[in-house]
């Protein structure tokens, strides 16, 4: 079959796939625990399909209570519902785990969040107005370093996120090296600590800090130190696994701005190219867990926490950017700290109340319509 006809085949199959997810309730699982019960929540996941994602898998961790909820399809094909048991790519939120780690090597004396970049990473950091000697490890956490972002390098685009760029580069793999000589062919965005501009290359550094610190990869340190004392059991830090571990949904994307426009199955691709800022998987389950335990303290000690809480200014006004952590303010006043992340044909966001009591996961397998926000609103705010 040529590339037209599977695009035609695979819009004909999500319109009927989504038109009869559209009147499927979401999923229960386990107690419901929150005061009034989920219904807003629901609701939201519901609207998020209706809205055009493909399906939606959601949990919600409060007190010693989970309920966890799915709509819509894992499958256009073959019309397979989405799993409360999904793994997924969670992009972006790898930060928070990337950035754990640095702090608990703070705490344990075998780094300083001012130290440089050059004393980790010698040279790594030059040419183009970019310095390593005057960026500090926090201002690489906080994203107040200035440094140019790699995904944001047109030739970096036109590479791998085009439709012909991503079919034949999908499965590229890419050395932290080779993604930061990119970042370090453009100028900075600013002076050091000037302002606040999100960069993906931030993390990468970051990444490679906690390598030169410890010896190993910083996937194994994380694994090491959050994923099995937590007992993570679908969190993971992929090194070139183009697939996704089961059960699993297939991920979705336009690879365009637009959101009209052919939709591209994008499940099989190298995470590698994402590196700290984006590669791991994990679950809604695990998240909340992890997110829950970092509040509360059971990874972090206070001093480290209180550091990570400490925020800037971002480039959302309803929000505030930590070390790794986002602090967000919704519409009823109540403040939830987490992250999100997308990459192709996953959107995510996981957040938790400052106590790290009330947790919320959520993945949609499609990365261009519905809100993440609205979900979030719903089971925080009722609305």
């Amino acid at each position: 079959m040529n590339r037209r006809a599977r695009t035609a085949a695979l819009t004909a199959a999500t319109a009927v796939a989504l038109a009869a997810a559209l009147t499927a309730p979401a999923v229960a699982a386990g107690p419901v625990v929150a005061s009034g019960g989920h219904d807003a929540t629901g609701r939201a996941v519901r609207a998020a399909v209706a809205d055009g994602v493909p399906g939606v898998t959601v949990t919600v961790r409060r007190g010693h209570g989970t309920w966890a909820a799915t709509a819509g399809v894992g499958n256009v094909k073959t019309g397979k519902p989405r799993s409360v048991r999904d793994h997924y790519r969670i992009a972006s939120i790898t930060k928070t785990f990337v950035a754990t780690v640095v702090l608990q090597l703070e705490a344990e004396g075998r780094l300083s969040l001012d130290d440089t970049v050059e004393k980790w990473l010698p040279g790594a950091v030059r040419g183009n107005g970019n310095d390593g000697r005057r960026i500090t490890i926090r201002q690489l956490l906080n994203h107040t370093s200035g440094i140019f972002d790699y995904l944001e390098d047109p030739g970096f685009q036109q590479t791998y996120m085009t439709p012909d760029g991503f079919m034949k580069h999908r499965f590229d793999e890419a050395a932290p090296e080779d993604l930061l000589a990119i970042a370090m062919k453009n100028r900075p965005h600013f002076e050091p600590g000037a302002s606040f501009a999100y960069s993906n290359t931030n993390y990468l550094l970051a990444a490679r800090v906690i390598e030169k610190a410890t010896g190993n990869d910083y996937g194994a340190e994380i694994d090491r130190r959050i994923t099995a004392p937590l007992h993570l059991t679908s969190t993971s830090v992929p090194t070139t696994r183009v697939t996704l571990p089961r059960p699993s949904s297939r991920g979705y994307s336009k690879l365009a701005r637009e959101t009209t426009g052919p939709t591209y199955d994008v499940t099989e691709l190298n995470p590698r190219l994402a590196y700290g800022s984006g590669q791991m998987v994990s679950s809604s389950a695990d998240l909340t867990r992890f997110f829950s335990a970092l509040l509360r303290g059971e990874l972090l000690p206070r001093e480290q926490l209180k550091e990570m809480r400490t925020t800037v200014p971002s480039s959302r006004d309803t929000s505030r950017y930590g070390l790794g952590l986002v602090d967000r303010k919704l519409s009823c006043g109540v403040h939830v700290w987490g992250h999100d992340g997308g990459i192709y044909g996953s959107n995510s966001d996981a957040v938790t109340t400052g106590n790290g009591r009330h947790s919320l996961a959520v993945n949609f397998n499609g990365d261009w319509s519905g809100s993440t926000d609205a979900i979030i609103e719903a089971e925080f705010c009722g609305k």
